[in-house]
Formats: structure tokens, sequence, C-alpha cells
């Protein structure tokens, strides 16, 4: 059964400012001046939906933007957002689930793969990797372990809260850059955030 954040919509945003500051918005904001004009646009896993706002900063009008979140709390919250004069499709669904019916320009997966196992990962990352346009952008963030004592304890009770509260299968970070490499894919920027935690990086195949 796939992870679901209903049980945390209400507070979620809350929480990860209340431990993090603003460390998780800024790795994902950050990775938004990559989106082109125009561009047809893939968010899995949106959350709240404060990214839109945030990306409707940047470009008031021109995006295609496919919007993917599990939770429907999550989508209601999402649903609210301002997003402009841009075109955007909510799709409140499990993004391996969902068969496309268009390329998309830019993926972004905002701490997306942290809620799976190593093998469901495999299996997400080759499903968006197929809807992705060839010279597309793949804007990811999430976690690392970059060898500071205190992340694995910080992630080990974050892995059990929302394994508790919203039945994430992971317990521990799949190796994503794996699956990067695995399809081709080189870095192109990155940047990391909160203490070398965070990492954010935009991938494009070479």
């Amino acid at each position: 059964m796939p992870a679901n954040y209903n049980n945390s919509a209400w507070f979620y945003d809350r929480l990860s400012r209340m431990v993090y500051g603003c460390a998780l918005v800024n790795a994902q904001v950050y990775l938004l001046q990559y989106v082109p004009a125009r561009a047809a646009v893939l968010i899995a896993g949106g959350g709240t939906g404060w990214i839109l706002d945030e990306l409707t900063k940047i470009q008031q009008s021109g995006l295609q933007i496919t919007y993917v979140e599990i939770a429907a709390d999550m989508m209601t919250l999402s649903k609210k957002r301002n997003t402009g004069n841009n075109e955007v499709v909510f799709i409140n669904d499990a993004v391996e689930r969902i068969s496309f019916d268009k390329k998309f320009d830019v993926v972004i997966t905002p701490f997306l793969f942290d809620n799976f196992t190593e093998e469901t990962t495999g299996k997400v990352f080759n499903h968006i990797h197929r809807s992705l346009k060839p010279g597309g952008s793949w804007l990811n963030a999430d976690f690392q372990l970059s060898g500071k004592w205190w992340q694995a304890i910080l992630l080990k009770l974050m892995f059990l809260f929302f394994r508790i509260l919203c039945n994430i299968e992971a317990s521990k970070l799949p190796d994503v850059q794996k699956q990067f490499e695995r399809r081709g894919y080189g870095v192109v920027e990155e940047k990391t955030f909160y203490r070398d935690f965070i990492i954010s990086r935009v991938y494009q195949l070479i």
C-alpha cells in the first residue's frame, strides 16, 4: 500500500519548518530556476502545493503543469494555490500508477524517493524516466548522509515517525543516485542545504 500523507496534511509544512527551518523550501525553490519558459512540467509528490506558488512567482503563464499527489487532503490544499495563467492538471494518485498521455520537458521530484524501498524506487524511477523527453531536465531534492553523526539519528527518527503516521515503506534512504547513473543521467547543477543533509540536483541525460 503506497504511503499516504492525509494524516499529516494539516501540520506537515509547520512541522518541516520546526525541524529544518526553511531548508526544505529553499532546496526546492533553488530548482525552479531551471524550469524553462513554456515547458511541460511534471511535479510528482507535490505535498501541500506551495511549490506551485513559488513556480508562479517565476513564471506567471505559459507552463503546462501536471501535478501529482497521492494524498487527497494534500491535493485539496494544492488546488487552492496561485497558479497564475499556467495550465495545471491535478491528479490524485500515485505517480507510478499513472499512464501519461504526453512526455515532459521537466520532471520535479521533491523528497519523493525517500518514501520507498530500493526495489520500489527502481520501479517508480523507471516509470518517471519514460515520461521525460530526450534532452529534458530532472530536478530532484532529497536527503543524503554526508558523514555527520546527527544525520543518521535524525533520519531514523523521521522514518519511524512517518512509517507510523503515514505508512511509508522506507526505513532507510534508497540509492537514488545509482538509479540516475544507471539510466545515463549526469549532474548539471547541485546545491546542498542544512549542513549537507539535503541536496538538490539538476540532472540531464548525457
